[in-house]
């Protein structure tokens, strides 16, 4: 199977190509540079010159797999434009064959209780934009496309992820690590590797369907700042912030961290047979 990915030298996209060609895929990557270029060479996939804007490139780089997973995001004041335009030329490309798309699952909002992918979308302005475009996605399953959209949690694994960035790396500086407010809210989480198998599975999925990638594990900030801590070398030391001192420090995305967020991936495991198998987060996370 030939298999187009954007975003291939990112976090995420990493470990999906490895995920790919573990399965004998032949993977093709959209790399803006020489950087990007060399890194999915690296990993076994062909680079593909060209950015998210390049809308024939991705058009043409579609139509040439058959299958499609779409991870790249370009972050700025026209991110949604930028997204849209991107999963339109990729979803012309594809036509009938498998477009993965990604969402995230902040876009819930708070959750009550454990939810699934049919829980009220309430999302914080960072991540509001991808409402209409997940939407305009899935449209495309009434015409013949077959796109299927992939919601990760919070990913952690690999010593990377938003937990490195905003929490490890400012934690290490300062001699504690970040928490909102007593940490009482949950992140939905999932390993790095656990959801790249997904997006590989979700080439095989019904059109219009849509998964949570969380591994059930729903656990506390507060758990997880002091598992963090160990892994900034400052065990069991814990920064309490104010939601406005977390906005001024992270900025927007405080507000997502905030959220207390519990959902269950259990969809993806019995429709598509996904079986992660990092089940212990905070043991991972305190290592990274």
């Amino acid at each position: 199977m030939k298999v187009f990915i954007t975003g291939g030298s990112g976090y995420i996209g990493r470990s999906t190509i490895r995920a790919l060609t573990r399965r004998g895929a032949e993977v093709s990557a959209l790399a803006r540079g020489e950087h990007a270029a060399r890194t999915v060479s690296e990993l076994g996939a062909t680079p593909v010159r060209g950015d998210l804007t390049d809308v024939e490139v991705l058009t043409r780089a579609a139509g040439q797999a058959d299958g499609v997973i779409h991870l790249g995001q370009v972050y700025s004041d026209d991110t949604a434009e930028v997204d849209r335009a991107a999963a339109d030329a990729l979803q012309e490309g594809a036509g009938d064959r498998p477009y993965v798309h990604t969402g995230g699952v902040w876009v819930y909002g708070d959750t009550d209780g454990v939810a699934d992918e049919d829980a009220p979308l309430s999302p914080p302005p960072i991540t509001a934009w991808r409402l209409e475009n997940e939407k305009r996605v899935l449209a495309r399953a009434a015409t013949g496309g077959r796109p299927v959209v992939v919601m990760p949690g919070l990913v952690y694994g690999r010593s990377g992820g938003l937990t490195q960035t905003f929490f490890v790396e400012p934690g290490r500086a300062a001699g504690a690590v970040p928490c909102i407010g007593e940490g009482t809210n949950h992140w939905a989480l999932v390993h790095v590797d656990d959801v790249a198998e997904l997006y590989a599975l979700a080439l095989n999925a019904p059109a219009g369907a849509v998964y949570a990638g969380v591994g059930d594990q729903n656990l506390p900030l507060a758990d997880i700042t002091r598992a963090l801590s160990h892994a900034a070398g400052h065990p069991g030391r814990i920064r309490h912030l104010t939601p406005e001192q977390a906005r001024e420090q992270m900025g927007p995305i405080a507000e997502a961290f905030a959220l207390d967020q519990r959902l269950t991936g259990a969809r993806a495991r019995q429709q598509l047979g996904w079986a992660p198998t990092h089940l212990d987060a905070l043991a991972e996370l305190a290592q990274s």
